[in-house]
This record gives C-alpha cells, sequence and structure tokens, in this order.
C-alpha cells in the first residue's frame, strides 16, 4: 500500500516553485521512476525524491541561509558565498516539515542530489542521476552516452556525471568538496573494475 500521496504532494509543491521548477521536477520525477524500474530501486520512494528534491530551489538566498540556521543546517564557508547550494540540504529539511517525509533514504537522497557522496545508495544515486539526465536538460556535455550510462551501468554514470561536472566548475571558486570527494571515490570504484 501507497504511504505517500505523489498527486497531493505535487499540487501542493506547485504553489511554492516557479514553472520552469516545476517542469524540471516533473522530468526528475518521472526519470527517477523509471530508473528505479530499472535497477530494482523502490518506486515510491523514487517518485517522492524526485518531486521533492528542488522544494527549496525557489526561496531567496538569504531565506535559504536564516532557514539553514534555524533548521540547525551547517554552513560551509562555501556556501555562506554561494547560499544558492543550500538548497539541496535546505529541501531535505522541507521535505520532512512540510511534506511529512520521515524516510531518512528519501531524506538523504535530496539532501545530496546537486553534489552526490561517497558510498551512496542506490536511490541517493538515482536522484542524483535524473536530476543531471531529465528530459528538458540540454547544455551539459556528454549528456545521450551519460543518459544511455544510466540504464545500464548506473555507477559509471555517476562517476561521469561527477567528471563532467568537476570539468565544467573548474574555475568556479564556489566548488563544493563534497562533489570531489565523490568523484574521486567512484573514479577509484571504475578503476578498480577495469583491472
Amino acid at each position: 500500500m501507497s504511504s505517500y500521496n505523489i498527486y497531493k504532494i505535487q499540487k501542493k509543491l506547485r504553489k511554492y516553485i516557479d514553472e520552469e521548477r516545476y517542469w524540471h521536477t516533473l522530468g526528475v520525477m518521472y526519470t527517477a521512476a523509471s530508473l528505479a524500474m530499472c535497477h530494482g530501486a523502490n518506486l515510491e520512494k523514487a517518485q517522492v525524491a524526485g518531486l521533492l528534491h528542488d522544494c527549496a530551489k525557489c526561496i531567496p538566498n538569504s531565506k535559504k541561509l536564516k532557514l539553514c540556521k534555524s533548521y540547525h543546517i551547517p554552513i560551509s564557508e562555501t556556501e555562506e558565498k554561494a547560499p544558492y547550494l543550500l538548497h539541496a540540504p535546505l529541501g531535505a529539511s522541507i521535505a520532512k516539515d512540510k511534506y511529512d517525509v520521515e524516510d531518512p533514504e528519501i531524506l538523504s537522497a535530496i539532501a545530496c542530489h546537486t553534489t552526490g557522496k561517497p558510498g551512496m545508495t542506490l536511490l541517493e544515486k538515482i536522484i542524483f542521476i535524473a536530476d543531471y539526465i531529465e528530459p528538458m536538460r540540454t547544455k551539459a556535455s556528454n549528456l545521450p552516452e551519460i543518459r544511455s550510462l544510466a540504464f545500464e551501468d548506473i555507477d559509471l554514470a555517476v562517476y561521469s556525471t561527477l567528471r563532467d561536472t568537476l570539468l565544467y566548475l573548474k574555475d568556479n571558486a564556489n566548488l563544493d568538496r563534497q562533489t570531489e570527494e565523490a568523484y574521486y571515490y567512484y573514479k577509484e570504484i571504475i578503476e578498480k573494475r577495469e583491472t
């Protein structure tokens, strides 16, 4: 039996995000559901996490900082300078507080969907990848290759996404350390497999 009313969450969420973000969110939800079917993950968890992954995205940056303090979310020096990065951990707190999501795996998938992290669960990988490859995304490099890999070899898709993200952000002072840590973790997995 379903424990979440996806339609009700979707209806409520629509009031708090802009039109473009809403369509991106639906794309992530459907992509996450497809990946969950392909890799044997929990379909409902993938839909809920996909639907709520950006629930804090449209909050103004100054309010993001205030809300993080009120939720006792640690703010790194990088996040202090670039508060838009906080939408993932803040989104997990809002999913719990405003959408009654208690499942720690869903909350964790929301919290790390922008940076990735070493040793991700299958659901975390699915949300991380779905956000990157959903149908409305067009600008990322190697998208056709990563879209295909996501359904064949999810670890290689995660590694490729992290690699391309780091290449894109290489001159950006706001690079999150966790993205680098995740990259080296998955690089080692792929290299071990290949030897």
